[in-house]
């Protein structure tokens, strides 16, 4: 007889990278439980249901996650206040946290960023293991940083911190393809060309996120290896080497302006993703498509 298809609690279902992850899990066979504020707004997929509420009211936390085998948070409002950032990014996803450790969650897994890591210039690869940035180093990496922390707090879950850094991927809501650009065009197109630009695509973050929420990778007493059962896994997934000419200069080019190069002291390590390719992801979109869909992208906002 054959195992029923796995249950995954999406929030942010309605966002660039809850909504993709929504179509992997979907592709996947999964239930999907897509928690979002404003009714109507879920992927219409077969198999997604959606769930309107905020995911950190414990009343809904609970009934959201009661029967369900893994949790997928994607949601951080990195535009606001310190204070809402951390309200909703640190309180709110432990929230949901505890209420998945009791229900006897299998995985809950937490879209976290490559943000969190000191890349200061000179300094050289970052891996998992690399420094994170001390409190103080900015709104977004503070709270980032204390939601992780916050996690790691949450005892006899198995919890896995995805840290992508710039996700690329069309869409209205996409920071890289489409609100970055919106301000390039208005003047703001300054960066060193050497600069290390660290991305993924949004396609390829969520095939990894649907891969581990659903147990296709399986645990593991070596992190390198797998999540590790009961603890905190952070994993970096990022695509080929890029710089800010890569990025900057598509962009441009697509906008029809010109960028304005820097050559201020930068960062030109990379972030080694490694340990996401040993758990068996291979993305599939290579830079030169990604940037091909980044300059279409640009191209129809000038």
């Amino acid at each position: 007889m054959a195992a029923p298809p796995p249950v995954v609690v999406v929030t942010g279902a309605n966002g660039l990278v809850g909504a993709a992850v929504c179509r992997a899990l979907a592709q996947r066979s999964a239930q999907v439980r897509a928690v979002v504020r404003r009714a109507g707004s879920a992927p219409a997929l077969d198999g997604v249901t959606e769930v309107v509420g905020g995911f950190a009211d414990e009343d809904l936390a609970r009934a959201v996650t009661a029967g369900a085998d893994a949790v997928v948070t994607t949601v951080h409002p990195m535009s606001s206040s310190r204070e809402v950032q951390h309200r909703v990014g640190a309180e709110g996803t432990a929230v949901l946290a505890r209420a998945a450790r009791d229900a006897g969650v299998t995985r809950f897994v937490h879209v976290s960023t490559a943000g969190v890591y000191d890349r200061s210039p000179g300094l050289g690869d970052v891996a998992e293991d690399g420094a994170l940035l001390p409190d103080g180093s900015g709104d977004y990496p503070d709270t980032k940083n204390a939601a992780d922390a916050a996690l790691a707090r949450v005892d006899g879950l198995t919890t896995v911190l995805v840290r992508p850094p710039a996700i690329l991927g069309a869409g209205e809501t996409s920071v890289w393809n489409t609100l970055r650009p919106q301000r390039m065009r208005e003047g703001r197109r300054r960066a060193n060309p050497a600069q290390s630009w660290p991305w993924v695509h949004v396609d390829d973050l969520a095939a990894f996120l649907a891969d581990v929420a659903t147990g296709a990778v399986a645990t593991a007493e070596d992190p390198e290896r797998g999540p590790v059962a009961g603890r905190t896994t952070p994993v970096i997934v990022a695509g080929e080497p890029a710089t800010w000419r890569d990025y900057l200069g598509t962009v441009t080019d697509g906008l029809g302006v010109a960028p304005e190069w820097t050559d201020e002291p930068v960062w030109t390590g990379q972030l080694r993703a490694d340990r996401a390719r040993r758990w068996g992801w291979t993305p599939r979109v290579g830079l030169a498509q990604a940037m091909d869909e980044l300059r279409r992208g640009a191209a129809a906002l000038s």
